[in-house]
């Protein structure tokens, strides 16, 4: 038994903000635990063959969000791995249900300035298209921090390097998991 054992027993699920570097993160964060990462923007677009723009323009939010939440309880019934949500789907009391368990949740927060300056340069991201990101990121912050604020487990991450980051969840959830016995 190594000491990632017990950070390898049950789904670890990443929520935060649009920016935040849930995928990216989750990525390095599942390379180091050695489990499998998924990433529900990825698998929603698998699943309806098309991409989350065309899904929003074509079908409008709630059939994206409805799409999304179907794929996350179908990836929550699978083994472990560390799964990046898409920043809205916590917001969905069901999906948010699901995942109190069936995972454990990581809010990855880190200040708005830099959120808007990582996803200005991503023209794919239907919430902030053709608007200003810090604006839209604010509003997003108002109505979602509070929601957020339910998952098992806050890292605030700052513009620090990924690596910095994963090793920073792994220490909290390490944390986390030694006080909270499931």
């Amino acid at each position: 038994m190594d000491r990632y054992d017990p950070l390898r027993r049950r789904t670890i699920a990443l929520v935060g903000l649009m920016g935040v570097g849930k995928s990216s993160v989750g990525r390095r964060l599942a390379n180091a635990l050695n489990l499998p990462f998924r990433d529900t923007d990825t698998e929603v677009e698998a699943a309806a063959g098309r991409s989350i723009s065309d899904i929003f323009t074509e079908l409008g939010e709630p059939a994206f969000r409805e799409g999304e939440r179907r794929v996350i309880a179908r990836l929550l019934d699978h083994d472990p791995h560390v799964l990046a949500t898409g920043g809205g789907a916590f917001m969905n009391p069901e999906t948010r249900q699901l995942i109190k368990s069936r995972a454990v949740s990581v809010w990855l927060k880190t200040d708005l300035d830099v959120l808007a300056r990582r996803v200005s340069r991503k023209p794919t991201r239907p919430l902030v298209a053709d608007k200003d990101p810090l604006a839209v990121l604010q509003a997003l912050a108002e109505a979602r921090y509070p929601i957020y604020g339910e998952a098992d487990v806050l890292v605030e991450t700052g513009d620090a390097p990924h690596h910095h980051t994963v090793d920073q969840v792994i220490r909290t959830l390490t944390a986390y998991l030694e006080e909270t016995p499931r």
